[in-house]
């Protein structure tokens, strides 16, 4: 198999074996951008001079026999709202075109010390808002299963690049369903894990309350060894924990294992080939020992209106920064109320300033009571249904999107479909809790994934089904044809 196709795990071996090098991976990466991304455009950026500095750096310091563990030598991709060193960081938005990072985020910080090679910055939906990577200033990412489709959003250029063998790791953040959605439309695996787990300092903020960084991987396993260097309490991110505080063992066998299936997670709107696709991994795992369990989760119903009040008060707050005053794009007008209008007006892409509106609405005199309270107050009511639901089983399963990929431009003109896209995400991130999504199957000759739900800082444990689901199948080892 190519470099750039092995998994972490693979890659480390190799390394540690001296089979290859740090920079003869990383090359093997670079190669692989150079060959595909003009069709792909999953990378915006590519640092390919401090790439192979790095990766040298990485085989002097493994040749003196101080490798500094799994992921010294990996290449690794970040996602474009993420502050790195040496990049530029525009989260996808024209309003900061061209602003270059002045310091690393936690998790690049991070992945430095762990000898990682950063590769450059992917391709993102404007600020992190879509399902599609279709609202990118740089254009949209194609999926390389088909590139005719969309890869997902709005990590759909971390996910595109690992589908297509363009690095070994990608980091993705979630807010909604953003690194879960574009793993299941791309067919790799992506984790969020439970929030506040990893730091988000250094990332730009999107809904602060909802937004968490996490690994795009070929594999539980690989997002696994990510996630045992992102982790940890910062004292740079007051909403970070300490997650030694919170360690649970991976179960080793499926035998005995509960899984929840909700019954509102299997109505109207799913994809007839991505539930029998869903249903067929679900008997696997019956297959291999573990019991399914049927649950309720009444308040799915409601969980795309608060997603969709919550996030969007949280998105008028946080972006109310970029007014052409202090950073990035300033439009030339005749006096500060017209410079206010014309930057964000013109620097800010349709549906970032829909949800800018959404939000100012949803707070402002008369409708927080009846919009933004009434939305936490049925928060509340979710996070209590999940603890319910999670205490008779270890995990919870269900599709991860309900459909596969769509065309591009489909559904563009229609927020209401796209948003209808996260229905099976957006839950998990309102009331805090670990998932991942992994390969499960195709449908429409399309990746499907599927979900695993866990209790907060249960991360350990969600990570272990998975990898025990990937032991037993060969979903996962599946690549697109470009």
């Amino acid at each position: 198999m190519a470099l750039n196709f092995l998994t972490i795990k693979e890659a480390a071996a190799g390394l540690k074996s001296g089979e290859f090098s740090a920079v003869d991976l990383t090359r093997a990466c670079l190669d692989r951008i150079q060959a595909v991304n003009g069709e792909i455009r999953a990378v915006v950026e590519v640092a390919e001079k401090s790439a192979i500095e790095e990766a040298l750096v990485s085989d002097t310091r493994r040749d003196a026999g101080r490798a500094l563990g799994d992921l010294d030598g990996i290449p690794v991709l970040v996602k474009d709202n993420i502050q790195a060193v040496g990049t530029k960081t525009t989260a996808g938005s024209k309003i900061l075109a061209g602003y270059a990072s002045t310091y690393d985020a936690t998790v690049v910080r991070k992945l430095r010390a762990a000898g990682a090679v950063i590769l450059g910055k992917t391709n993102m939906d404007e600020f992190a808002m879509g399902s599609s990577t279709e609202t990118s200033a740089y254009g949209p990412t194609h999926n390389p299963w088909n590139l005719a489709k969309i890869p997902g959003g709005s990590s759909g250029g971390s996910a595109a690049a690992v589908a297509s063998g363009m690095c070994l790791l990608a980091l993705g953040t979630d807010t909604g369903g953003s690194i879960r959605q574009p793993a299941s439309l791309c067919g790799v695996t992506g984790f969020k894990p439970t929030y506040g787990r990893v730091s988000r300092y250094g990332a730009i903020s999107m809904a602060s309350s909802l937004d968490q960084i996490g690994p795009i991987t070929r594999t539980a396993e690989d997002a696994k060894l990510a996630l045992g260097v992102l982790e940890g309490q910062d004292p740079l991110d007051s909403t970070s924990a300490d997650a030694k505080r919170y360690v649970w063992v991976a179960p080793t066998s499926l035998k005995g294992v509960r899984l929840g299936v909700p019954k509102e997670y299997f109505v109207g709107g799913l994809d007839e080939e991505v539930e029998r696709t869903v249903k067929q991994a679900m008997a696997k795992f019956e297959s291999l020992g573990a019991e399914l369990v049927e649950v309720s989760l009444p308040s799915t119903r409601h969980a795309l209106a608060v997603y969709y009040v919550l996030m969007p008060s949280e998105v008028s707050a946080n972006l109310a920064r970029y007014d052409g005053m202090r950073f990035g794009y300033s439009a030339n007008a005749a006096n500060l109320h017209e410079t206010y209008l014309k930057t964000r007006g013109e620097g800010f892409g349709a549906e970032v300033r829909r949800r800018i509106l959404i939000g100012t609405y949803a707070l402002s005199s008369g409708y927080y009571d009846a919009y933004y309270l009434q939305a936490q107050k049925v928060r509340t009511r979710m996070c209590r249904e999940f603890a319910a639901a999670l205490s008779g089983v270890d995990c919870l399963i269900s599709p991860t999107s309900p459909s596969v990929a769509w065309d591009l431009g489909e559904k563009f003109d229609d927020p209401i479909a796209m948003y209808l896209s996260d229905i099976y995400t957006v839950s998990v991130n309102v009331v805090g809790a670990p998932a991942v999504s992994i390969p499960c199957g195709l449908a429409q000759n399309l990746p499907v994934g599927l979900q695993i739900i866990g209790r907060q800082f249960e991360d350990d444990r969600v990570l272990g089904i998975a990898r025990l689901f990937q032991a037993a199948t060969d979903h996962h080892a599946a690549r697109p044809m470009i």
